[in-house]
């Protein structure tokens, strides 16, 4: 018996059975009637094809509360996208094993676009002045840290990505090597247009990244905020949304009001690393924290011979990490809690570090 027959048998009994068993099997007859793509997961499951497993996952979302009317219209849009699939995988492949080598920051691309994106970011600011003075008045989040996010992640909204959400969110978790987070973001991304977001405005990254701020659906969910009064959070077309869903993440984050997230310093060779090294290994993100050193605070550091390298000061009592990204002897950091806020929007030390200085030359 093959796929569609099951499908369709299924649907027809679904028809006689008892009124919970009738989503499940309206659900399964679209898919089979509508997806034509198949597949092999990548996880070596072969038996299963995308025309499979999408039923289970349409089964998943509306357990998750998604509503009928809302699964009934989109399954029928919804196809493997095999070229999200190619992209991952080769974005996968040169992340490199755990013993593989840090490249240094200092001449990096990230280092090299901050200068890029400063200019960019400044008439940014000019531009929306009096909405980033409400958010530094509500958040306590500083305009150029917004802005040096967004200039990352979307080169200020001029490339937000042109793939279709639910496609790339049902690929991904097809695909099975993290099933149970692109899963989580499909049935979240169906609960974005049970809430009326506009099917067609569900475009983004091949990894599901959405708008400006390239939020995930489940982080659309929980902070994306309206920005300019209009009653929607349109993190695609509205700037004054996107700056403020920005500064709703990075407050929710932990960031604190009046603090810098760090300085560049230079570190004596006298140093005694070993003797300031963090020894506690934290569940997420372990290779990134692993480079961080113990907390003190800068007097702390001072003493130790640790001194600031340009104008740019922090309070001695700020407590901070030492961070030498070029290893010993080069430029290196120290990094208060609102680094670690940065590293909550995206895991990677360059990137962090990047966005602390791009937000440094965007206020001047």
């Amino acid at each position: 018996m093959n796929f569609t027959t099951f499908i369709l048998r299924r649907s027809r009994f679904s028809r006689t059975s008892s009124a919970a068993s009738k989503p499940i099997g309206r659900i399964a007859k679209v898919a089979a009637l509508s997806i034509v793509a198949l597949g092999t997961s990548a996880s070596g499951q072969s038996s299963e094809t995308f025309n499979s497993y999408l039923p289970k996952l349409l089964a998943q979302s509306r357990q998750a509360g998604v509503s009928q009317a809302t699964l009934d219209r989109v399954a029928p849009t919804i196809s493997l996208s095999e070229s999200a699939l190619r992209i991952e995988r080769r974005a996968r492949g040169g992340g490199g094993g755990p013993n593989r080598r840090i490249p240094p920051f200092t001449g990096s691309d990230e280092q090299r676009a901050i200068i890029g994106k400063r200019a960019k970011g400044q008439s940014k600011y000019l531009q929306l002045r009096p909405i980033f003075d409400r958010i530094k008045r509500d958040t306590g989040v500083p305009a150029g840290v917004i802005l040096a996010i967004y200039g990352k992640e979307s080169n200020f909204g001029s490339y937000t990505g042109n793939f279709d959400i639910p496609s790339v969110l049902a690929s991904l978790a097809y695909e099975g090597r993290r099933r149970e987070l692109f899963s989580g973001e499909f049935i979240a991304a169906m609960k974005m247009i049970d809430r009326g977001v506009p099917r067609s405005r569900l475009t983004g990254s091949f990894a599901g990244a959405m708008g400006k701020p390239q939020f995930l659906p489940s982080v659309y969910l929980r902070l994306a905020a309206d920005g300019n009064g209009d009653g929607e959070a349109d993190i695609w077309n509205s700037e004054a949304d996107a700056m403020v869903s920005i500064a709703n993440y990075l407050s929710n984050a932990g960031w604190r009001r009046g603090e810098s997230w760090g300085m560049a310093v230079s570190v004596p060779s006298s140093l005694d690393r070993d003797a300031v090294a963090n020894h506690t290994v934290p569940q997420r993100c372990p290779r990134v924290f692993a480079r961080h050193s113990e907390w003190k605070t800068v007097a702390e550091w001072r003493a130790l011979g640790v001194l600031p390298k340009s104008a740019k000061r922090l309070d001695d009592g700020v407590l901070t990490t030492l961070l030498e990204p070029d290893f010993e002897g080069k430029t290196a950091y120290l990094l208060t809690g609102n680094y670690r806020a940065i590293l909550d929007y995206n895991c990677s030390n360059f990137y962090a570090l990047s966005v602390g200085l791009l937000a440094d030359e965007i206020a001047g």
